[in-house]
C-alpha cells in the first residue's frame, strides 16, 4: 500500500483492517481503516496513530516518507484504542517534541497509559499552532463521541481532520470518496452515524451550526475511518444535518422475533396494512438481521413497530437485546407500536411499549396481543392496525 499525498505535503499513512467483523457490537462486514495523516512542513506532524495490531503498517508508511525520529509533533484527536492503541510504542519510537491533545484528552491519555515523562500539551478550543507554512486550528468536539474528541483544521489547505465524525467502517484500497460507489459510501456513512453518533445528535446540530458561524472553508474532510471526502462534502454535511434532526422519512419498520411463527403471521399482516397506505415499509426478522443493520434502517424511519412472543414472562432474548441496544442510542421523533402472540401470560407487548415510552416514542396503539395462533379475524385486525400506523406516518411527515 502506498502513502498518497492527499494535499500539498500532507500524506495518508494509516492502516487497512480487511478482516475485522465486529466493533463492540457493530457488524463491520466491510472491514475498516484506521486513518493517520503525516504533514511534512518545517515541523513534521503526525495526526493520530492506529490500533495496536496495525502499528507495523503505520510505521512502514511513515518510513516511506521520513525517519520516525524526524517527527516533531504528535496530535491526538481521539484517545479510543482504535486510534491510540499504538500510542506508547509510537511515542517511544519517534520521541516527539510535543504531543498535542484536548484538555479532556490529556486526562484520558494519563488514565489509559499512565505516562511518566511524555511531552503532553493540552490545547484550548480554537487554539492554533504553526507547522511552518501550515497552521493547525483545534476544535473541541467533546462527546462526539468521547469526552476527549477534537478536530484538527489545517487552515491554508482547508482540510478538516475530523476524528470519528464523517467516517465509515469500510476497508478499501481507494482513499477518496469519488473512487468508490457513492450509494455504498452513503450507506456505510449512515450505518456509522446510526450506530455511533445517533445518541449525540443534539451536539452534532450545535457543532454544524458552530462551523457555519465560524465560516470555516472546507474542501476536504479526512475522518479516522474510511475514505476521505473531497468531491461529496456538501452531501455528507447535509446528510449529517438531516440525520441529526431525527425527523424520519415516510417509512415504517416492522421488527419482530417469533417462536412458533404466530408473531411472524401478525407482522406480515401489519406490514400489509401499512403498505396499503402507500407508506414504504420494511419487514425485519431479528433472527436474520444484525442489530447494527436494523439501527441503520431506524435512522431514516418514522415508525418503529415491534413484535415479539412472550417467553418466561418477558421478551425473547433477541428482542430484549435489540431494545437494550436501541435504548442506548436513543433515537427520537419516532412513532411506536407493539404486538405479539402469547400462551398464558403475554407480558412482551407491555414491556416493548414501556421501552419505547422510555425513549419518548409516540405510542399510537395500545398494543395487540393474540393467544397462541392468530385466526382470520385476528389477522384482519392486524391489517387495520397497519393501516392506522401508515396513516399516522403520513400525517406526521406532512407537518
Amino acid at each position: 500500500m502506498n502513502t498518497p499525498e492527499i494535499k500539498d505535503k500532507i500524506f495518508w499513512v494509516g492502516a487497512i483492517d480487511w478482516n475485522v467483523r465486529d466493533f463492540h457490537g457493530y457488524s463491520t462486514y466491510k472491514g475498516t481503516t484506521y486513518n493517520s495523516f503525516l504533514v511534512k512542513d518545517e515541523k513534521i506532524a503526525l495526526f493520530d496513530t492506529v490500533k495496536k495490531s496495525h502499528m507495523n503498517e503505520l510505521v512502514h508508511h511513515i518510513r516511506q516518507l521520513v525517519e520516525p525520529t524526524d517527527i516533531d509533533y504528535l496530535i491526538v484527536n481521539h484517545v479510543e484504542m482504535d486510534h491510540s492503541g499504538s500510542l506508547p510504542e509510537i511515542v517511544e519510537l519517534i520521541k516527539p517534541e510535543k504531543i498535542f491533545c484536548s484538555k479532556m484528552g490529556l486526562k484520558a491519555i494519563e488514565e489509559h497509559f499512565h505516562p511518566a515523562d511524555w511531552p503532553l500539551e493540552a490545547v484550548d478550543n480554537g487554539q492554533t499552532i504553526s507547522l511552518g507554512s501550515k497552521t493547525v486550528q483545534f476544535l473541541e468536539t467533546r462527546m462526539l463521541h468521547w469526552p476527549d474528541s477534537m478536530f484538527s483544521y489545517l487552515q491554508e489547505d482547508k482540510l478538516l481532520i475530523s476524528s470519528d465524525a464523517f467516517g465509515q467502517h469500510l476497508a478499501s484500497s481507494e482513499r477518496f470518496d469519488d473512487q468508490i460507489d457513492f450509494s455504498e459510501l452513503m450507506e456505510q456513512t449512515a450505518k456509522y452515524y446510526a450506530n455511533i453518533l445517533t445518541l449525540y445528535s443534539p451536539l452534532i446540530r450545535k457543532l454544524l451550526a458552530k462551523v457555519k458561524e465560524m465560516g470555516l472553508e472546507i474542501d476536504m474532510i479526512a475522518p479516522d475511518h474510511g475514505v476521505i471526502w473531497r468531491s461529496h462534502i456538501n452531501d455528507v454535511l447535509n446528510a449529517y444535518a438531516d440525520w441529526s434532526q431525527n425527523k424520519g422519512k415516510r417509512k415504517a419498520l416492522v421488527i419482530y422475533d417469533t417462536m412458533w411463527a404466530s408473531t411472524e403471521k401478525m407482522a406480515k399482516a401489519i406490514t400489509t396494512g401499512i403498505d396499503m397506505t402507500g407508506v414504504s415499509v420494511k419487514l425485519i426478522n431479528l433472527a436474520q438481521s444484525h442489530r447494527s443493520d436494523v439501527m441503520t434502517d431506524v435512522l431514516n424511519a418514522k415508525a418503529v413497530i415491534l413484535g415479539c412472543a412472550t417467553l418466561n414472562n418477558g421478551m425473547l432474548p433477541r428482542m430484549a437485546g435489540f431494545l437494550m441496544y436501541m435504548r442506548g442510542l436513543k433515537p427520537t421523533n419516532k412513532i411506536g407500536a407493539a404486538f405479539g402472540s402469547f400462551g398464558w401470560s403475554g407480558e412482551a407487548v407491555k414491556l416493548m411499549n414501556a421501552a419505547m415510552e422510555e425513549m419518548k416514542f409516540d405510542i399510537i396503539e395500545p398494543g395487540m396481543r393474540v393467544k397462541y395462533v392468530p385466526n382470520h379475524t385476528d389477522l384482519q385486525e392486524c391489517v387495520e392496525m397497519g393501516r392506522r400506523i401508515g396513516q399516522a406516518v403520513i400525517a406526521q411527515t406532512q407537518e
